[in-house]
């Protein structure tokens, strides 16, 4: 398609002008071609900026026809006061003291505006108005149903002794020999990486691939104490989920697992983000990496940020990016074997029973630095 038969097509669809065949055409246009979605999106930034500019301008003029006014009535004078004279200049205050508050509050009003509409049109980064949730941590801690002897053998072996702890979060297994997803601000400039299950037991890990831009990073468990899984309970999604779909969550906001719940409340991320989708659910620091999925066991996203001063505004990285993540992996023979889970056992199953076969294949993941 033409580029200007597409911009025009796009124009008509956030206008609302196309047929309801044409739409649904569209509709699944959009869908399927990420670029289409993202052109949608920034065209109707763009649209909603040049009408907050046209109301501006429209402003603006009315209040210079106002001025305009008030100078032909004789209500403002725009001639010098005569400040060599202190009883001159008091007449003239008192007299027109009512009409200069009226002026200086019409500035006001276009200061603000003004101020109002270079705020809004001027990019603002998504660091200042989202966090990540990774978990700053200073210490070791082993949940307590692990002996003391246990610690002691873990900590000794799993973690070098100049090490120092500085991000926590969450990962979850995406091939049973040991290869995990999480969230690359998680791993970020680490030395050492240690992965915990929920029974307590730690593993060494490393970066197999990382891409900072989706926040992705695929780890993979490089232990001699690791067992691998012959199997995961969950699949990938590869397709888009519905609005309203209802969706679940674990991850480590606290030394032990967590569950949560919510819905799916938006297809894009923060500003129009095609890469994530906002979803409505309870989540804290250490929530970063966290399988996001629905009620048949399909994991639908990777939890990542949330929208500052905003309760339940929460993003996640869409699961079709750890496809495209493992594809570039796999361009490294030493990963080619590497399969993503395509089948959910879980499906049909009641939440407490998804949750027991689901918590075995999600971590918690400590980054360490020298």
């Amino acid at each position: 398609m033409e580029d200007i038969v597409l911009l025009d097509a796009v124009e008509r669809y956030l206008k609302g002008e196309m047929n309801a065949q044409e739409k649904a055409e569209f509709d699944h246009l959009r869908a399927t071609t990420p670029e289409v979605d993202m052109l949608v999106v920034e065209h109707g930034m763009f649209l909603q900026q040049m009408e907050a500019y046209g109301n501006s301008r429209q402003f603006k003029h009315g209040l210079h026809d106002i001025h305009n006014k008030l100078v032909d009535e004789g209500e403002i004078n725009m001639s010098e006061p005569e400040v060599n004279s202190g009883g001159r200049v008091l007449q003239l205050w008192r007299k027109y003291k009512r009409v200069t508050a009226i002026a200086a509050s019409i500035a006001g009003v276009t200061a603000i505006l003004i101020s109002t509409l270079v705020t809004f049109l001027t990019p603002v980064g998504n660091k200042s108005e989202i966090r990540d949730l990774g978990r700053e941590i200073e210490r070791i801690k082993i949940t307590q149903n692990v002996q003391s002897s246990q610690i002691n053998a873990i900590a000794k072996s799993k973690i070098p002794t100049d090490a120092r702890a500085s991000m926590g979060g969450t990962s979850f297994l995406v091939d049973g020999k040991g290869y995990l997803v999480t969230n690359a601000h998680v791993v970020r400039g680490a030395s050492t990486i240690v992965v915990m299950n929920t029974k307590g037991q730690e593993f060494k890990a490393k970066i197999a691939h990382i891409e900072p831009e989706k926040d992705l990073a695929i780890l993979k468990i490089d232990d001699p104490d690791f067992k691998p899984l012959t199997s995961l309970p969950y699949s990938i999604r590869k397709g888009n989920v519905d609005l309203g779909e209802q969706i679940f969550t674990l991850g480590y906001p606290r030394d032990e697992i967590v569950y949560n719940e919510g819905y799916m409340s938006a297809k894009t991320g923060y500003n129009g983000d095609t890469i994530s989708c906002q979803i409505a659910v309870s989540a804290n620091p250490g929530n970063s990496g966290g399988p996001i999925l629905n009620k048949n066991g399909e994991v639908i996203g990777i939890l990542s940020t949330a929208q500052q001063n905003a309760e339940g505004v929460v993003f996640a990285i869409k699961s079709k990016h750890i496809y495209q993540a493992i594809d570039e992996m796999k361009k490294d023979t030493a990963f080619e074997k590497v399969k993503a889970p395509t089948s959910a056992s879980l499906k049909g199953m009641d939440r407490v029973q998804q949750i027991k076969r689901l918590q075995d294949c999600v971590f918690m993941v400590r980054s360490f630095t020298k």
